[in-house]
Formats: structure tokens, sequence, C-alpha cells
């Protein structure tokens, strides 16, 4: 085990070399099979009635699928009665012509020269249909009768000889021999591969010729009843061993394990291992292919009963890596060791799954807490909205901006446009500010002139607003402090009325209100 660990690695450990399962089936009956593990089907069609004369119809297809015994009867039958028959004839005409009484008689012109008993005629014959031609016995020009047999003689010896001689060569040439050669393991395995349970068989190909278009199919073999009360004896159902994939179009140079997929879709879903044993089914395997050597089409099949299938086992490998080819050892063709498996069905893994854990509580994401924050900015128009309907900043505003309202209206208002964003990232731009210019401007006082230096300074930043993604990335918000005002600002340095700083279009909108 050691030398096989190091070989193929941890995966193909083996558990137990024994095949003897986590529950031991209860001994069973040898039932009748549907197909030998030969390929061979075990039916036989009885009271056929009035459909025997069907056989005649096709009387070639019946010779060539006798059994060779039959076979080799019906030809030395065919033959010894055509030959008996033949030189019956040649006696009749020679005794009607009376030469078996001139037989020594040299002044006398039989049909057949040196014919003067049934022996000699059946030489004759003999001599004549396998074209032997001793020169002893021959026709004469004064026999007419006797030319016409032979005619009749040389057609029906060709009829004859080409109907059971390219029965027998049919018969030679079937490819059924070549089934021979093609190997299937003797029992199949349920394991997992690739994280999914799969019930897998072997096939091999004992001959270097190859099987061209070689292509596997596989059969489900199960009485079942319908929900209509029907019961349906045998009743077949196709497994999918890669159909859709192409699996199961075969490279057969060495060999292969066939693998099925136990899904949904499997009418396994539900064996489990200890349902296993309660099973009654049988699993058909028909391979076919060209033979490269004959062009003919070559079919072998096998079967697995459900005491053929071995829960929890897997294949030993076969393949093995020589110096400048790779090795094939067919003595472990068949072989198999256990591997840990589940025992319960794929349907009763599933369900298991989709039962909630009980610890699980619904908590909420990170993006429903990202959008709930989000959804409290408000932008200036939406809060000088609702001040003009409450009267009020207090009320529905967010805590936070309850709080930087304390700090007074010109230090909300700053904060608002640098906070000011909603879930489809609707900012106020600048052109919300003239009409915010144009509140403060009416304000008189000094007031008026404070609250425009700041919307000055503000709109000389050169981010005008900022995202609710910014919002986040900059929290906590940090306290804001009135900015100096750079000297060489032109609110300072310039003289007159603050009017006279703003551009020539707010000046204009300011004079036309």
């Amino acid at each position: 085990m050691a030398a096989l660990r190091r070989k193929f690695g941890e995966d193909y450990q083996v558990v137990n070399t024994n095949r003897a399962a986590t529950f031991s089936a209860p001994v069973k009956k040898k039932r009748q099979r549907f197909v030998d593990k030969n390929g061979r089907c075990n039916v036989q069609h009885g009271n056929l009635g009035g459909e025997t004369s069907r056989y005649f119809s096709d009387l070639f297809t019946t010779l060539v699928d006798l059994k060779w015994r039959w076979n080799m009867l019906i030809f030395i039958l065919t033959y010894t009665i055509a030959w008996l028959v033949m030189a019956s004839m040649w006696w009749i005409i020679a005794y009607i012509r009376g030469d078996l009484n001139h037989g020594h008689d040299a002044s006398y012109t039989p049909c057949v020269a040196n014919v003067y008993n049934f022996p000699s005629a059946f030489l004759f014959f003999i001599e004549t249909e396998a074209t032997i031609g001793y020169g002893y016995r021959y026709i004469t020009e004064k026999c007419p009768e006797g030319i016409i047999l032979f005619l009749f003689q040389s057609l029906m010896g060709s009829i004859v000889d080409a109907f059971l001689i390219g029965c027998m060569f049919i018969k030679m040439s079937q490819p059924k021999k070549r089934a021979e050669t093609l190997m299937f393991s003797q029992d199949a395995v349920i394991s997992q591969r690739d994280g999914k349970l799969c019930l897998m068989f072997r096939v091999g190909n004992l001959r270097n010729s190859h099987m061209v278009s070689a292509q596997i199919r596989c059969k489900l073999i199960k009485s079942r009843q319908t929900p209509e009360g029907e019961f349906l004896p045998l009743d077949q159902c196709e497994l999918d061993v890669g159909f859709g994939t192409g699996a199961d179009q075969l490279f057969l140079v060495s060999p292969l394990t066939i693998c099925h997929e136990i899904n949904p879709k499997s009418p396994f879903f539900d064996l489990s291992q200890r349902s296993l044993m309660n099973e009654e089914f049988e699993i058909v395997v028909i391979l076919e292919g060209i033979v490269e050597t004959t062009g003919m089409t070559c079919q072998a099949r096998t079967s697995y009963t459900e005491d053929e299938v071995l829960w929890g086992h897997r294949f030993l490998p076969v393949m093995s890596l020589e110096e400048g080819f790779f090795r094939v050892d067919y003595s472990q063709f068949h072989s198999t060791f256990e591997v840990p498996t589940p025992p319960y069905s794929v349907k009763e893994h599933e369900e298991k799954n989709s039962l909630p854990s009980p610890l699980s509580t619904p908590t909420p994401t990170l993006t429903e807490s990202y959008g709930a924050r989000r959804d409290r900015v408000f932008s200036v128009d939406c809060i000088n909205i609702s001040e003009e309907r409450r009267g009020g900043t207090g009320g529905r505003l967010p805590s936070k901006l309850q709080r930087m309202s304390s700090s007074g209206k010109e230090d909300l208002q700053r904060k608002v446009l640098l906070l000011s964003s909603q879930h489809s990232e609707k900012a106020c731009s600048t052109g919300d500010l003239p009409l915010k210019l144009q509140r403060l401007n009416s304000s008189p006082g000094p007031e008026r002139e404070n609250r425009l230096q700041l919307k000055s300074l503000k709109v000389g930043f050169d981010p005008m607003t900022q995202s609710t993604g910014d919002l986040y990335q900059h929290s906590p918000m940090p306290k804001l402090s009135p900015s100096p005002v750079p000297m060489h600002s032109p609110l300072l340095s310039t003289r007159g009325r603050p009017e006279d700083n703003l551009p020539a279009k707010l000046r204009k909108m300011n004079a036309d209100r």
C-alpha cells in the first residue's frame, strides 16, 4: 500500500481492501439477468403462430443468424443432395438411351462416354461441377438432352455456390468475435469524483487496432409502476454518460473509466448505500464502433446488476509510464479499493444543505447601511424648501445637521454644500448658487456682507460639491472653522459695494429683481 501511495498520491489511498461494505447486504438468490456478462440477451420469442413464414422471406439473414453447427449441416446436406440429384439425372439419360448396355462397345456412340453405371455418372457430375476435367468422360455431340442438362447444371451450381459460400463468408467475417477483445470491468462502483457522486465502470481494448468512432451508451432496466397504475416490466431508462459534453465519444487506445454523474436528472438521485441493498435493477452497457481493419460495425455488450455495484469503491490505476512508452497492467483491470464516500443519497444531501441554520440571523449588510446613510443627506434646495414650509430648520433634519445648525446658519449652509448628495448623486451645482447669493444679498446689514464673503470663498473652491462617497471617506466630519481670507482676495482689495465684485450676470439678475 505504501508503494501505491507513493506512485499515485494520497487520493488513491486504500481504506479497505476487502469488498465488505458498511452495511452487510443480505444473501440474495441469483436472479435471471436480462443481458449476460458476455452480451447475450436472455430473450426467447414464442407463440409466433403464422408469423414464422416471415423468416423464410429473408432466408439469407436467417441462415446467417443460425448457429455454426446448423450452418455446417445445411452446407453439407445441400451439396450432397445436389450432387446426388444431378448424378441421378445423368444416369437416367444413359439408362433411357441404352448406354449402360453398350458401355464397352467401341462402335457405339453414347451420350456420355465411359458412363455405364451410377458411380461413373456420379464421377462425371463431380468432374464437371468442380471443373476438374480428367478427359476420360465427356459429352458427345449426338446427345442434345445431355447438352441441355449440362447448361442447367452449370447455372444451378453457380447459384448454390454463391448462396452457401456467401453465407459462410458473411458469418465468418461478422465482427462478433471482435467484441471478445473488448473488456468491461466485472463490477461498477459508486464514489465521489470532482465533489460529485458518480457511477463508474471501466472499458478496455486488448488489440492494438483501434475502434473508429467508438461510442458508449447505458440503459437502466428496471420494472416500475406509473401513477396511473400501469405496470411496466423491464422499463428502459437512458443513463447520461456525457452525451451533452461529448464524453460518450471514446478514444479507446487505453482503458477508460466511464462516469455517470448522479444529479436530480439521474434515476439514482435518491439511491443511498442502504437502499442499494433493496433495489432490483440492471445496467446494460453498449459499446459500438467501427473495426479499423475490416470497416464493419462492432457492438459489445455487458450488464451490471445491483449486486455488482460497489458503494464507496474506486478502480485501481492500470497506467504506468515506462521508458519511452505507457504500459497498461490488465491484471489490475477489475481491481477496486474502498474510499471514504457519504452513505446517503444526493437527494438527502441537497435537502440537508437547503435547511437554514438556526444560529443564522439576518443582519443588515454594508450596502444597506450605506444606502440608509446616503438617504439621510439632503441638498441645499431641499433644506430651503423645508424651511419655507415649516418656517425653521428643526423637526425633520438629521441629527448631524441639527448639531451643525447650532453653530449658525452660515456654517450650516457651508457644510450642506460639502455634504450635498442624494442616492442618485444629484448634488447642488453652481447653477443653484446665484439664488443663494441673491437671498443673502437681499438681507440688510453686515450679516449680508459676511455671508457674501463666505459664499465667495466657497465659489473659489475647486471641488464645488462632494458626493456621498467622499462624505464617507472624510467622515467623521472635521469641525469647520472660518477660513482666513487671503490678502489678495478681491473682497479686501476692492473698494466699494460688494455687488460690484459679483460677475456681470449676477449683477444683472440683482438689478432686475
